[in-house]
């Protein structure tokens, strides 16, 4: 890996801005290689050199990838006035440049890929590349009969977006209280899109989860706003998707 400042690794690594750590360089209060680094702007090799700050050893990452079974009542943001944000899920994280790629209405819950892998988020979510995203719902209304082939031909909506062909899967339908239980894989990812193809339906979604993007899986094993790093196996996945 190529050299890079001392104030630079160490404010991508969340340590402080660049004025901050040059004031901690000023005090002493950063080591490089064991000994003490009076100018923040000198060059080191992240991969070789040792780097304390204020007695913590910093260990440099480049790339940080978490899978997040995001709860209703966060939002899909790096920040946000209003709601907690997925990234305060994310307590582990080194990196202070991390993201959702895409996002999840603040009442959807599932699968969130969080990154700072800005080619994997763009593979991921460009139109042209229509990769699956596969939901559970449950639906509120009657679902009409042909419901299955609207969704394979496409539906257009209220505002008349038309979708692309979508796979819908009804996995219980209970005629007694009108409710029913659905999955349904999109290759696309419009505003409230899964919502609004239900509604084109006559129906109202009343919960939604995420639980595939493409070859990522939803651990099942993390409860609503746990999060893990992903596994080599995942990210080959990926890469190769």
């Amino acid at each position: 890996m190529a050299q890079m400042r001392l104030d630079k690794f160490l404010g991508e690594m969340g340590v402080g801005s660049r004025s901050q750590i040059k004031e901690m360089a000023r005090k002493g209060r950063i080591l490089v290689n064991g000994k003490t680094e009076l100018k923040s702007d000198r060059k080191i090799d992240p991969q070789t050199d040792t780097v304390t700050a204020d007695g913590r050893t910093v260990q440099y990452v480049s790339m940080e990838y978490y899978m997040l079974n995001k709860p209703a009542g966060t939002v899909s943001a790096r920040e946000d006035g209003r709601y907690p944000t997925v990234l305060e899920l994310i307590p582990q994280a080194k990196r202070k440049d991390l993201f959702p790629v895409g996002r999840l209405d603040v009442d959807t819950e599932g699968l969130l890929l969080i990154t700072n892998d800005g080619d994997l988020a763009h593979r991921l979510l460009s139109p042209r590349k229509h990769v699956d995203k596969v939901y559970y719902a449950r639906i509120q209304g009657r679902l009409p009969q042909d419901a299955v082939s609207r969704m394979e031909q496409g539906l257009v909506l209220e505002d008349g977006l038309c979708t692309l062909p979508a796979l819908l899967e009804i996995l219980e339908d209970r005629k007694g209280d009108d409710e029913s239980q659905v999955r349904l894989t999109i290759r696309e990812g419009k505003f409230h899109q899964v919502k609004r193809m239900f509604e084109a339906l006559g129906c109202r979604v009343v919960y939604l989860k995420r639980l595939s993007m493409g070859p990522l899986v939803l651990d099942e094993t993390l409860s609503p706003g746990q999060c893990r790093p992903l596994t080599d196996e995942e990210l080959r996945k990926l890469s190769n998707a």
